[in-house]
């Protein structure tokens, strides 16, 4: 049957054969009708979930059905499996309200069974009187006695209660009774697939096929190791994230490059212009970048920088060695505010050397929106900063050579490309002001070069960073009017705008009102709903010190640099992730002046939160505090997934499967040398692989050539 995989053009087509079992649709199983559909579309997050869609949903837990050991191990609020003697039924009065009471023992020790509403008839045949039964349920103590509430009976077969273990995400209308039987059928249902991993490595760690994977962690086998069953799911699903990466870069560097060779000149006039030195790290990236723009290969690099370290700079470097090539250079940006800032910031770096650099948004007179792409196609114009529109239809450029974009992981991968196609092997520049840890850059980047940027700049000064519980507020505005005394800026920022979103969240709205009350016409407001013009107003009444009290969202997370800053309040702090706290945390301290952040939080705290508050409080090190990011909300929140197009992961955890990920790694680049186009035997069970996992780009590279 893989004979079928040997013409990659099928594989747009349609899918292998080998595969058709797998995407099913989930309605094909018995009695999944319309409402059972209904939940399962909520567990897989899919709107059509297939079989596939359900196998490679996992329990989200492992119950431990040992039973507990004897009474002596009792105690209030106890939660596990007890083995008991039924005992005598005791069925409520008709009519009445109270619950069906089943009288048993457990090793000497009296227990009650109890049911609401229960159904007598079921009851007497599952607890017959006499019988040795084991079930689960959490203890409690009721007039003296020992009772369990609903307890749920457990089988008897090792097999069954093996899967009786597994506890799947909920959905309502759907008991983990019933999804694990679902899940049991849909496994019966698929057909065995080609072994797709080096047989060596399945040898060396006596790994299960990817099938009986699948049946150990749902719990349908009759034995095996389930942790070599999730290593063996792991690499799999690496595996296919690390090929198809490499499928798609090589795709890239399979392009006609095209060199951009200068002397140097506008670079060294910008440097002799700034009023301060460079930092290694950023002599080190401009000289990594210099070295791709000069290579005959399309560049793709990531440039990590901590809030400050000067990524903008750097990447300005790299724009100037373009121009001075004669060809041109956009840096997109995720929102008109940023891109506003990077314009003024650029286009002053500019006006110094004498190079133009133009604003393109959605925003603003269509006439001069107008000017910009007149400029930009009959290449007047060099340098362009701009939004999403700078890949709509109506732009196009004269010789476009080097794309910027800015906070990449908000954009979506093809909104990338569109903005590559605007050129000719246009080279590519990601940057980050959110550090990434190298084991997100493997496993969603591949082998992208990077560039960090791990030195502060002089005379940055360090944040003093403090936690308060929202009771202490009138405090923090004592401590605002202080600062506003010494004409200073103070940020405050909410999660929200208003109550819409969220009621019991501070809102931007409620606060701003609160400050006004004391402050007067200091307080200025800005959040996401403004027009682009209103927005740009407020923030340059902030930086001007018209108003230098600003009562913000998110907005202003990214890209607003006003050295006069030296407070923010954090309201609501719990509400915030780790990386974005540190990224609002660096609105302020960019002057030569102390600055503080202060945490307002609202206890009590979850575990979660306590951890980051701690952990912000801790650390100024961006590097670190990505890592501990990741480890506390994983990898797709890091990434923001949802926002960049990457795909979430099934089975890997990259903080946990660090092994799998490098096995992953060596074994794809292994395979790129030996079987580029994967037509061995093992090249097309690992097409396989590309389809199951869902990585159609890759797929569709090959059926290209």
């Amino acid at each position: 049957m893989i004979n079928q995989m040997e013409n990659p053009a099928k594989m747009t087509e349609g899918r292998a054969a080998e595969l058709f079992s797998w995407f099913r649709p989930a309605s094909s199983l018995p009695g999944v009708g319309s409402t059972l559909l209904a939940s399962l579309r909520k567990v897989t997050g899919q709107n059509e979930p297939r079989l596939r869609d359900l196998l490679f949903t996992l329990p989200r837990a492992e119950r431990d059905l040992e039973p507990l050991a004897g009474s002596m191990a009792f105690e209030e609020g106890l939660e596990g499996a007890i083995a008991l003697r039924v005992g005598r039924h005791r069925p409520p009065p008709r009519g009445g309200r109270a619950p069906y009471r089943i009288e048993a023992e457990a090793d000497g020790t009296p227990v009650d069974l109890v049911f609401f509403k229960a159904r007598g008839n079921y009851l007497e045949s599952a607890f017959a009187e006499g019988q040795e039964v084991m079930v689960h349920g959490k203890l409690q103590r009721f007039r003296e006695r020992w009772q369990i509430v609903h307890p749920e009976l457990l089988p008897d077969d090792p097999r069954a209660l093996a899967l009786a273990g597994r506890i799947y995400p909920a959905s309502e209308g759907l008991t983990q009774t019933r999804l694990r039987k679902i899940m049991a059928q849909a496994l019966e249902m698929v057909d065995e697939l080609p072994e797709w991993l080096d047989p060596h490595l399945v040898a060396r760690d006596g790994l299960p096929g990817f099938r009986a994977a699948l049946e150990i962690v749902h719990g349908t086998a009759e034995d095996g190791d389930i942790d070599k069953a999730r290593h063996r799911l792991a690499l799999d699903e690496l595996l296919a994230m690390q090929i198809a990466m490499r499928l798609v870069r090589r795709s890239r560097q399979g392009d006609r490059g095209r060199p951009h060779r200068c002397e140097g000149i506008l670079a060294g006039r910008l440097r002799s212009a700034l009023p301060f030195s460079l930092t290694d790290a950023q002599l080190r990236s401009i000289d990594e970048i210099r070295g791709d723009l000069e290579h005959a290969q399309p560049m793709m690099r990531l440039l990590m920088g901590d809030v400050g370290s000067g990524k903008t700079l750097v990447a300005f470097m790299a724009m100037l060695h373009v121009v001075e090539a004669g060809r041109q250079v956009a840096l997109m940006a995720p929102t008109e505010v940023l891109a506003r800032q990077h314009a003024r910031t650029l286009g002053q770096l500019g006006d110094r050397i004498g190079v133009a650099v133009g604003l393109l948004t959605g925003q603003g007179p269509a006439g001069e929106r107008q000017a910009v792409r007149l400029a930009l196609a009959s290449g007047d114009l060099p340098i362009v900063v701009g939004t999403h529109a700078l890949f709509q239809d109506g732009v196009s450029f004269h010789d476009l050579a080097l794309a910027v974009i800015d906070e990449q992981h908000r954009f979506g991968v093809h909104q990338r490309l569109d903005l590559l196609h605007k050129g000719e092997a246009v080279d590519l520049l990601l940057m980050t002001a959110t550090p990434i840890p190298r084991s997100l850059v493997l496993s969603h980047y591949g082998d992208v070069e990077t560039s960090r940027l791990d030195e502060m700049p002089a005379g940055r000064q360090p944040v003093a960073t403090v936690a308060l519980p929202a009771g202490r507020i009138g405090e923090v505005v004592t401590a605002v009017g202080r600062a506003l005394d010494r004409n200073e800026r103070v940020y405050w920022i909410c999660p929200v705008i208003d109550t819409s979103v969220d009621e019991t969240a501070a809102t931007a709205e409620t606060r701003h009102e609160l400050l006004s009350e004391r402050f007067g016409a200091l307080a200025g407001l800005v959040h996401g709903r403004l027009p682009a013009a209103d927005k740009d107003a407020r923030m340059a009444s902030f930086a001007s010190g018209e108003t230098p009290l600003l009562v913000a969202t998110t907005v202003v997370e990214v890209g607003v640099d006003v050295p006069e800053a030296t407070v923010i309040v954090i309201d609501g702090a719990e509400r915030f992730g780790l990386a974005q706290l540190h990224q609002l945390r660096g609105r302020v301290g960019r002057g030569d002046r102390a600055s503080t952040c202060l945490l307002l939080y609202n206890p009590p705290l979850s575990r979660h939160a306590r951890s980051r508050l701690k952990i912000i409080r801790e650390s100024s090190d961006g590097f670190r505090i990505a890592e501990e990011d990741l480890r506390l909300r994983g990898p797709g929140e890091v990434l923001g997934v949802r926002q960049s197009g990457l795909p979430t992961m099934s089975f890997a955890d990259i903080v946990e499967d660090g092994v799998a990920l490098q096995t992953a790694r060596d074994d794809a680049r292994l395979v790129g040398r030996r079987d580029p186009e994967l037509t061995s035997e093992r090249g097309r069970a690992l097409r396989l692989l590309l389809q199951l996992f869902e990585r159609n780009e890759a797929v569709s590279l090959l059926a290209a050539g």
